[in-house]
C-alpha cells in the first residue's frame, strides 16, 4: 500500500492555486480537465516530495462547501517554522495557531482547510513575537 493523495474540493481554482503554490510553496505536478464530469483535477506536491500529493478538485458549476474543520488537516514539515510563518504572514495569510513552541503552527486555505506546519527535526527554541502570539480564529 502506498499513499497517493488527499482530495480537497475548492470553489475558486485560481485563488486556491495562489494559496497552495505561491504562498505555501507547493508545485503543480499534474492536471486533468474532465469536460464530461464538468470538473478539473490539479495535483500538487511539496518540492522533492512528489509522492505525497494534494488533489484540488474544482467543480465547474458553482457550489458552496462547508465543514472544512471536519476534514481535519493537511500536514507538512518545514525547514524553519518561524521563517515559513513569517513568509506566509507577509503574503497576507493569517497564522491561526502561531508556532509558540517552535514546533507547530496552523493556517487555513481560502476554502477553510486547516493546514498544520511542523518543524522538521527538533523544535526550535521559543522566539518572539511567536512565543507571545495568541491564536486567531479556529485551527
Amino acid at each position: 500500500m502506498k499513499y497517493l493523495h488527499t482530495m480537497v474540493r475548492v470553489r475558486d481554482l485560481d485563488e486556491s492555486l495562489d494559496f497552495y503554490c505561491n504562498k505555501l510553496g507547493l508545485k503543480e505536478v499534474g492536471r486533468k480537465d474532465v469536460p464530461a464530469g464538468r470538473f478539473t483535477l490539479v495535483f500538487l506536491a511539496a518540492p522533492g516530495d512528489e509522492d505525497a500529493q494534494v488533489e484540488l478538485t474544482y467543480n465547474w458549476d458553482a457550489e458552496e462547501y462547508s465543514g472544512g474543520r471536519n476534514f481535519g488537516h493537511l500536514a507538512y514539515s518545514v525547514e524553519d517554522i518561524y521563517d515559513t510563518c513569517q513568509r506566509l504572514m507577509d503574503a497576507g495569510v493569517t497564522i491561526n495557531r502561531p508556532p509558540r513552541d517552535g514546533r507547530m503552527a496552523f493556517v487555513r486555505s481560502p476554502d477553510n482547510i486547516s493546514i498544520e506546519l511542523l518543524q522538521r527535526g527538533e523544535a526550535l527554541p521559543a522566539k518572539e513575537p511567536w512565543a507571545s502570539m495568541g491564536n486567531t480564529g479556529e485551527w
